[in-house]
């Protein structure tokens, strides 16, 4: 009979590690390093709905659901540091968080400062209020001379800025950009009669009618349909980005994504994946 070796308390602990990184090896191929031991510190804005915002105390929101979700493939468990969308990327370069989960919106700016793994494609609108006084037709001249609420730091700011130069260089009334912490307040100034559209992801602009009916309407068609988010993590973190993508494809294989994506209500054409 062979007698096996006897285990210290001390010993435990060690196995324990051993056994998590093996679960988490054979979920994605590679462990991920992070911050706090058996936790997936994340930073999020979460004024952002239908992707991150406060519902009865409680974050929620499609990427919400898709980190737990990655969490579990991980055997991580989530933990979310709320801020401001301007905090974000300091925050990861200053390792107070592993990754950015907050519908970030990938461009050469931000694609200089961390590395994406992309998760979801989408569009934007513009929307106008019912009446539409200022009979703003779309991302055309129509806007030029009105004033356009954009989230501060979000992508819809350049894309306002943009046309604020376009408008300034065919000679007409410049754009006024309006400039506000978070897409709720956007939706307000338009209510409110101080903007005169404002700029929002379509999954975002879906969302706003739901919620208040007879208020908004889109003007125009979509634009910049193929916009990229993703969750962002540190300039050249190898191990995570090939982590969460591991985690990701095993998503999509098991039908997790769809799901989450379904749940949320936003068109198929979102998927990455087909």
């Amino acid at each position: 009979m062979t007698t096996l070796p006897r285990l210290s308390l001390r010993s435990i602990p060690l196995i324990s590690a051993l056994l998590a990184a093996q679960f988490v090896n054979a979920a994605t191929d590679v462990a991920p390093p992070v911050i706090t031991a058996g936790q997936l510190t994340y930073g999020t804005a979460a004024t952002f709905a239908p992707f991150e915002f406060q519902a009865g105390g409680k974050l929620t929101g499609f990427d919400i659901d898709l980190i737990e979700a990655i969490g579990k493939k991980l055997a991580l468990k989530p933990i979310a540091m709320n801020m401001e969308f301007q905090g974000l990327i300091p925050a990861l370069q200053g390792q107070r968080i592993d990754l950015i989960n907050s519908a970030m919106y990938m461009n050469e700016a931000r694609a200089a400062q961390v590395d994406f793994v992309p998760y979801l494609r989408i569009g934007n609108q513009v929307v106008v209020t019912l009446d539409n006084p200022e009979k703003v037709t779309g991302r055309d001249n129509s806007l030029c001379g009105k004033t356009v609420a954009v989230t501060l730091g979000g992508i819809e700011e350049t894309y306002a800025r943009q046309d604020d130069q376009r408008c300034r260089s065919a000679g007409l009334q410049p754009v006024k950009v309006q400039t506000l912490p978070t897409a709720q307040a956007t939706a307000l100034s338009l209510r409110q009669g101080r903007a005169d559209a404002i700029f929002d992801s379509t999954p975002g602009v879906v969302q706003l009618l739901r919620e208040v009916p007879d208020v908004y309407k889109t003007a125009g068609p979509e634009f910049e349909s193929d916009t990229r988010i993703g969750i962002a993590v540190t300039k050249g973190n190898t191990a995570m980005s090939a982590a969460l993508q591991g985690a990701l494809k095993e998503m999509v294989a098991d039908g997790t994504y769809k799901q989450i994506i379904e749940k949320w209500k936003f068109p198929e054409t979102v998927s990455l994946f087909d």
